[in-house]
């Protein structure tokens, strides 16, 4: 109270003279004296703009600066992952709050054939571990429901950010009870024995994915969750479409492209790590962006991007490539700027202990006329490489 009062005064003391109500003597109100009586009484005084101004600045309300903030800011604890809102609504009210979030209508591209090719051990555990996935989740859906959770099983397992068999993939996060990626895996489900019939069609489903059968329903959804509930995540991705009671969703993007699905399967289907089942999608779970490189995206790759309607597939050239080796060719992107090389670093001080020393030897000569293009410093600091637009 003591500092809000004393820098509405100071406030109110620089205040100009003019307006409805001339502000007070400052140097009178504060000869009353700083009792908290006396501090109550004169802010009752201030303008609301002087009270105002005050306030935001006074250390000891501890409130939140809102100046230019959006709503909700105040209620912003960085330490929880973001929840955008959403309340962990079930049943009826969770199906309205899906409805009200339209489709993306983004096209869904389907995904090449993958045909599991491995040895009689590897060969069955996938089977089995892909069975499970059908038949935990969506054992009660039609067969169109069953076969597009095994392409998101497949999806995961060719993406780079995934692991690369596929009971990897199933068991992601199993030993966490809230980090599984598949719920089954970690809230009780197995200890029930699957029903026969239904096991067998599960099965089925799953042998004529690993055959090479493609769901062109979901495309490339790597994500996916029943319509009576409402994860945290989902409006975080692009929701591409509803099959049965399950709403897929796909990678922003061109992360989320065909394209970007470059993994290969491993096999090793019984070497599931401590690491791998305690593990998390970083993305999805408050991680930080993850660098192309340390997800396994190569420096030169290929994506599709869907420009005013229309879409075309480019190159992307690894960054590194020297300017001089740079043409401009149709269907083609080059990185606009790279960071330099410690060679390329180690000659651009050299160059300028260079200018230093020249300048120093000539201080009394006239200064030559000023150059418009950027120095050696600024490309130094990471432009040196980049290519006008």
């Amino acid at each position: 109270m003591r500092f809000l009062v004393a820098a509405g005064l100071a406030l109110a003391a620089c205040a100009p003279a003019r307006g409805p109500a001339p502000p007070p003597d400052a140097q009178a109100m504060m000869s009353h004296g700083l009792s908290d009586a006396a501090l109550t009484a004169a802010t009752a005084s201030f303008q609301p703009a002087v009270l105002a101004l005050a306030e935001r600045h006074d250390p000891g309300l501890r409130r939140p600066n809102l100046w230019g903030r959006p709503l909700g800011w105040a209620n912003l604890d960085l330490r929880r992952i973001p929840d955008l809102g959403i309340p962990p609504e079930q049943g009826e009210d969770a199906v309205a709050l899906n409805n009200l979030r339209p489709f993306a209508g983004l096209p869904i591209r389907p995904m090449r054939p993958f045909v599991l090719r491995a040895d009689a051990d590897d060969a069955n555990r996938a089977l089995h571990c892909m069975t499970q996935a059908i038949y935990y989740e969506a054992a009660r859906e039609p067969v169109r429901g069953q076969e597009a959770i095994a392409q998101v099983v497949l999806n995961r397992l060719r993406h780079p950010a995934y692991p690369k068999s596929i009971c990897g993939v199933v068991y992601q996060g199993s030993a966490r009870p809230t980090g599984c990626q598949f719920t089954f895996t970690c809230d009780g489900a197995l200890r029930w024995t699957p029903q026969p019939a239904l096991w067998r069609e599960a099965q089925d489903v799953a042998k004529r994915a690993l055959a090479g059968f493609v769901d062109k329903d979901v495309g490339s959804a790597t994500h996916y969750h029943a319509a009576y509930v409402i994860p945290y995540w989902a409006p975080t991705l692009v929701k591409m479409t509803q099959v049965g009671q399950h709403i897929f969703y796909r990678w922003t993007g061109p992360w989320g492209e065909p394209p970007a699905f470059t993994g290969h399967y491993e096999g090793r289907e019984s070497e599931l790590s401590p690491a791998l089942l305690a593990s998390l999608d970083p993305r999805t779970q408050g991680g930080t962006y993850l660098a192309p490189q340390a997800q396994g995206i190569p420096a030169e790759r290929k994506i599709t991007l869907a420009v005013a309607g229309e879409v075309r597939t480019y190159n992307v050239v690894d960054p590194t490539t020297p300017t001089g080796e740079r043409t401009r060719v149709m269907g083609t992107l080059y990185a606009a700027r790279r960071q330099p090389t410690p060679e390329e670093v180690r000659q651009i001080n050299e160059s300028l202990s260079t200018m230093d020393k020249g300048a120093d030897s000539s201080a009394g000569a006239p200064a030559p006329a000023a150059k418009t293009s950027v120095g050696p410093k600024a490309e130094a600091q990471g432009t040196a490489g980049s290519v006008p637009g």
